[in-house]
């Protein structure tokens, strides 16, 4: 299984930012995904999970209102839509494939039920 995270940059306070995370190796159709970042001297954090069927999604306090979650089964691809970016949303994102028959919504957003992280895409918000 190969993970590919792209899209990320530098973009000013206010700007925005699509990340792709495409996925090679296994039919993502089977499996809840999600987004998360970790920032310089900081713990890995959950951004967003998004159920097989997209019928749920979840975000963390920190960016609800600001970043949509999405998923292209057909495609293999996962997006995550980030708009008025702050600078503590910088960090380097990572997307990651849940472990779990029964979806990782309950134990979100502890990464310990995610498997096959990417290399990550760096995201930066300044001016």
């Amino acid at each position: 299984v190969q993970v590919v995270e792209s899209g990320g940059g530098l973009v000013q306070p206010g700007g925005s930012l699509g990340l792709t995370c495409t996925i090679s190796g296994l039919a993502i159709d089977d499996y809840g995904l999600g987004w998360f970042r970790q920032a310089p001297g900081k713990e890995r954090e959950g951004v967003s999970y998004i159920t097989r069927s997209s019928g749920s999604k979840l975000y963390a306090d920190s960016v609800k209102g600001r970043f949509t979650i999405s998923r292209d089964n057909a495609k293999n691809t996962l997006y995550l839509q980030m708009n008025d970016l702050k600078p503590e949303d910088t960090a380097m994102y990572y997307c990651a494939i849940c472990t779990l028959a029964t979806g990782c919504a309950i134990q979100w957003p502890l990464e310990s039920s995610f498997d096959n992280w990417g290399q990550g895409t760096q995201v930066t918000v300044s001016s």
